[in-house]
């Protein structure tokens, strides 16, 4: 029974090893082969920039901050708007109230009350990117906490840098075996790559407390958030995106 057991073991780790390794000639019986990666990215300018932006007043009396916040929020709209910025493209999204005490261990001091507001724009027009946002700095924002560069063309740039990523791990496979006087025949598998998480892909440009003397931390981020189907985005300029494509190939060896 003993001897039953471990040879039934062994069967099993050594099934659970060629699917693990299925086109290791030694153990599966498959061809020589060259396995290779390939690389691609495509640089795209986006046209479609989603701007999250915060307002932020204070005072001692809760109805006097929340009305500086209340027209703050108003001129905003109001320029967002003229800048031909669809009703369904702006969003309030959070608001929030808060007082505020100053305490130095031997006595408090209530120091008034703090609004905030956030609110976030989508500009499909990226001619007026800039015009907008020194307009909303005079209207009165605080903060300009983020842009969002994104492209409505994404499955046909995805496609791209797919197609460039094959063509790269053809072009290596083939430069490696010649070095050793053989050649690369027909593919036996094809995997896609990613790293990192997420449904959607972003470059982005992030800040904080710009237009209230702190000036603006200007990042250029370089994200590696998962296109819609697996594909690496990353930021490499104000106003561009990159949408990246990693492929593996194994590819028959020939003498």
């Amino acid at each position: 029974m003993k001897l039953l057991t471990l040879a039934t073991t062994l069967a099993i780790i050594t099934a659970a090893a060629s699917a693990q390794y299925p086109w290791d000639s030694r153990t599966a019986g498959g061809p020589p082969h060259i396995s290779v990666n390939g690389e691609a990215v495509v640089y795209v300018k986006p046209d479609k920039i989603v701007v999250r932006l915060g307002i932020e007043t204070d005072d001692k009396d809760v109805a006097t901050a929340k009305q500086k916040n209340g027209e703050i929020l108003k001129d905003a709209l109001t320029v967002i708007k003229g800048n031909g910025v669809a009703d369904r493209d702006i969003q309030t999204d959070h608001l929030s109230l808060e007082p505020r005490w100053r305490d130095d261990y031997r006595r408090k001091e209530f120091l008034g009350y703090r609004v905030r507001n956030s609110l976030t724009a989508t500009v499909t027009d990226v001619s007026k990117l800039e015009p907008l946002i020194t307009q909303l700095l005079a209207a009165g924002v605080n903060y300009i906490h983020g842009m969002n560069f994104q492209t409505t063309e994404f499955k046909k740039h995805r496609e791209e840098a797919r197609q460039l990523a094959l063509k790269a791990a053809k072009e290596k496979a083939e430069k490696m075996s010649a070095t050793l006087g053989q050649t690369i025949g027909a593919p036996l598998a094809i995997n896609e790559g990613y790293s990192g998480s997420g449904s959607w892909y972003y470059g982005s440009w992030s800040g904080w407390g710009y237009g209230r003397g702190d000036g603006m931390a200007q990042n250029v981020q370089v994200s590696h958030d998962r296109g819609g189907a697996g594909e690496d985005t990353e930021t490499v300029a104000l106003g561009k995106i990159g949408i990246r494509a990693h492929v593996s190939v194994v590819f028959e060896l020939k003498k």
